[in-house]
């Protein structure tokens, strides 16, 4: 069995020849070079959800959008239903530890017949949910540079002066991702130092320094109708935006893909990536929740806060403690947090379309590894150049940023839903891994898959009233292209001869390891592997 000669010490002698060897039983080489631990491939996610990013650039939206109340108590809940949405990812990622990720998932566990179908469709939108989360972050990090540079200058923004600014964070990024991979995993580090003690300090010192707190009634139970006049409170109901205003936390928390995407450059990756993926949820929960409730006890003036002439309500807050010169310098650890986020994201990001490419989901033009520098450059600079494109939309939308962050949102977390859909409809084709939930793995996909289907209706629902050209939420529009562009693809030409990941599944389930280059191949000449998968049911014990 494979396992057992994966387990066999006297057969795979390091860690790294297992993690080779479980790449090759799922049809792959190695291309990518694995020498990242566990606390890399977590601090890659952690990174990427980024919770400073994720609270400073939508502070001002949550503020408006249910005020002080959601904010607090719909990071918990959402932060409670997001570790579903983890833990049936980890238990996938622990049996599937490709970079790749959800679409190759989703094709392993779907019946032959929809395999690539399931990967297809599981593709296109992680695909969208990469480019646009790479663009949330790093357009958010354009606002709070120019925002900012307003304090203590006669510096005017512009939309178009944000786009450049924009251009440059992505070409910083994609420089980084091109010529420095040996060195991300040192900027890693720093990053994860950043994000948890740098976010813990500047909490702390906003708590001690503010001159006066708001009641804990405020931070819990008030709630603010900022979406207009009248607001969605009075045309719809308070539940309304209170189910709205839950984007910025859910927002926040997306992007731990990341440690499945990196899986081929993890070491022990059927246990780290699990682990990656659940500790950058949970610990990012924790954190997150401190640095809301350390801004919303530290408000000084609500109305200024929220209506504030610098544009950014974290910046009001900060001036409003530490004067503007101390707001400047405690930004500026904002934005190299958010910068590090970015980068990260790209890095996901270019992986993600690197194994879809090397599926055939994209041009082969895009499937190649730089031998010099080790990095998917191609898919890089495609990652940079499709966020530059989505942001565009900001030179005449009011609320351009929340609905690429509702985009990001729903494409993700759709692609992290079908796949735990998928094994939940199928339990037979999942072959668990190290990291097993068990008895509870049926009841955990359910409320994942049920949770997603709810995310993905709310935030595709108007945010402003009244909707016009200025304030429609164009996040439908996006999902719908892309989600038509897929099916449409699939029907008229990519079903003839889009077959995914199909041949390594049928190696996989036929018990054909392709442990070398060329095996694939060789084991097609002799027939061991016709086109057609077939199931052994003794491979999928849990």
């Amino acid at each position: 069995m494979a396992d057992a000669e994966l387990n066999n010490p006297t057969n795979l002698s390091t860690t790294r020849q297992q993690d080779e060897h479980r790449l090759a039983e799922l049809g792959y080489r190695q291309e990518l070079i694995r020498d990242w631990s566990l606390v890399h491939n977590f601090g890659v996610s952690f990174s990427i959800i980024s919770v400073i990013t994720g609270i400073t650039t939508l502070f001002e939206y949550g503020l408006s959008t249910g005020g002080g109340g959601v904010m607090s108590v719909g990071w918990i809940v959402v932060s409670f239903f997001t570790m579903f949405v983890a833990l049936g990812m980890a238990e996938i990622v622990s049996a599937i530890p490709t970079s790749g990720g959800p679409y190759f998932w989703a094709a392993i566990l779907a019946p032959s017949d929809k395999s690539a179908f399931a990967a297809w469709m599981t593709g296109w939108f992680n695909l969208l949910g990469q480019v646009a989360v790479t663009t949330g972050i790093t357009f958010g990090c354009a606002q709070l540079i120019s925002t900012t540079a307003t304090v203590h200058s006669n510096y005017s923004p512009t939309a178009g002066r944000t786009v450049g600014i924009y251009a440059a964070l992505l070409v910083s990024h994609g420089t980084l991702n091109t010529f420095g991979v040996r060195i991300l995993r040192y900027l890693n580090n720093s990053s994860i130092v950043l994000h948890s003690i740098g976010v813990t300090c500047f909490a702390i010192a906003i708590l001690s320094r503010a001159p006066r707190h708001q009641s804990a009634k405020f931070v819990f139970a008030s709630f603010y109708d900022g979406t207009g006049d009248p607001g969605w409170s009075v045309r719809a109901s308070p539940a309304y935006v209170a189910v709205c205003g839950i984007l910025m936390s859910q927002y926040t928390i997306t992007g731990f893909d990341a440690s499945a995407h990196l899986s081929e450059e993890t070491q022990n990756a059927s246990w780290n990536a699990p682990l990656g993926v659940l500790m950058s949820v949970g610990i990012s929960a924790v954190f997150g929740f401190f640095l809301i409730l350390s801004l919303l006890f530290s408000i000084q003036n609500f109305a200024k806060t929220v209506d504030s002439d610098v544009g950014q309500p974290v910046v009001q807050i900060l001036i409003d403690i530490f004067g503007k010169t101390g707001a400047i310098v405690l930004m500026t650890l904002v934005i190299l947090c958010v910068w590090h986020a970015g980068l990260f994201s790209m890095t996901s990001n270019s992986r993600m379309m690197f194994g879809f490419s090397r599926d055939g989901g994209l041009p082969h033009f895009f499937n190649r590894v730089d031998a010099r520098f080790q990095s998917p450059i191609r898919t890089v600079w495609l990652a940079a150049t499709l966020s530059f494109l989505l942001a565009l939309p900001s030179l005449g939308s009011e609320v351009a940023f929340s609905a690429a962050t509702s985009i990001a949102t729903i494409g993700l977390y759709l692609s992290y839903g079908v796949p735990i859909l998928v094994g939940l409809l199928y339990p037979s084709n999942f072959k668990k891994g190290p990291f097993n939930l068990r008895f509870a793995s049926r009841i955990v996909a359910l409320v994942a898959v049920c949770y997603v289907l709810f995310l993905t209706i709310v935030f595709c629902l108007p945010q402003q009233n009244p909707v016009d050209s200025q304030t429609l939420n164009y996040t439908p529009v996006a999902v719908g292209t892309v989600a038509l562009w897929a099916f449409g693809s699939w029907s008229l030409w990519a079903k003839k001869w889009f077959k995914g990941p199909i041949r390594q599944i049928e190696a996989e389930r036929m018990r054909n390891p392709i442990a070398e280059p060329g095996a694939l191949k060789q084991a097609e000449a002799e027939r061991k592997l016709d086109g057609k998968i077939k199931f052994d049911a003794t491979r999928s014990s849990s």
